[in-house]
């Protein structure tokens, strides 16, 4: 039985798109230049920041993500970000007595956003906030201890097999796989996936048949 579900946040719960394309506006190149190298980098198996280090090698992210901030045109997140299915699937799964955490690696700005949002969820939190982020098996001790069930009775939903699925499995806990997002897509049907993954799904509002059985 499930009694917790946590999400992951980045192309599960909101697209990145945007958040990509202000990068690509920031440092003067061509959004769908950016976007490719996102996707090589992604096919690679490597962070998707070495795109950023592309475009311009020996980039200090963390610093450029202050300057973009200073300047007026840092992190955003309104209701636009969110996939359609978001809002639907929580509020059911909360109707349904679950219990509704995000959590994934996010920034300190990023948790003050989606907090903003007003979405139907229990409790809101990113690595930022938590100072570790996945798959640091520690994320996912935190995981736990505010998923507030037991792990066999928690499930981590996320797109990333390797932030998502493994570590959550190798904390004992459940673990469903999103087809979305370059990550989701890219490794649906990975061996690998199908074998750590206790459920694949393509839509959040699958989740609440997850529940009921």
């Amino acid at each position: 039985m499930i009694e917790t579900i946590v999400f992951d946040v980045g192309e599960t719960i909101t697209r990145d798109d945007r958040y990509w394309a202000s990068w690509a506006d920031w440092l003067d190149v061509p959004r769908h230049t950016l976007s490719a190298l996102v996707g090589a980098v992604v096919a690679q198996g490597s962070d998707n920041a070495e795109a950023l280090r592309l475009v311009r090698p020996g980039i200090d992210v963390a610093a450029e993500y202050q300057a973009r901030e200073a300047a007026g045109r840092g992190e955003d997140l309104d209701e636009g970000d969110l996939y359609d299915d978001v809002r639907p699937a929580l509020f059911a799964l909360r109707q349904l007595g679950v219990r509704v955490v995000i959590a994934g690696n996010q920034t300190v700005r990023a948790g003050h956003l989606l907090r903003g949002l007003n979405l139907p969820a229990d409790l809101i939190v990113t690595s930022g906030e938590w100072g570790v982020a996945k798959p640091d098996p520690a994320f996912f001790q935190r995981v736990i201890e505010v998923a507030q069930a037991a792990p066999g009775a928690t499930l981590y939903v996320g797109d990333h097999p390797a932030n998502d699925v493994f570590p959550a499995k190798a904390a004992g806990l459940r673990a469903a796989h999103i087809r979305r997002g370059p990550w989701g897509h890219l490794w649906a049907d990975a061996a690998d996936v199908a074998a750590a993954a206790d459920w694949r799904i393509d839509n959040l509002t699958q989740l609440t048949d997850l529940v009921r059985a």
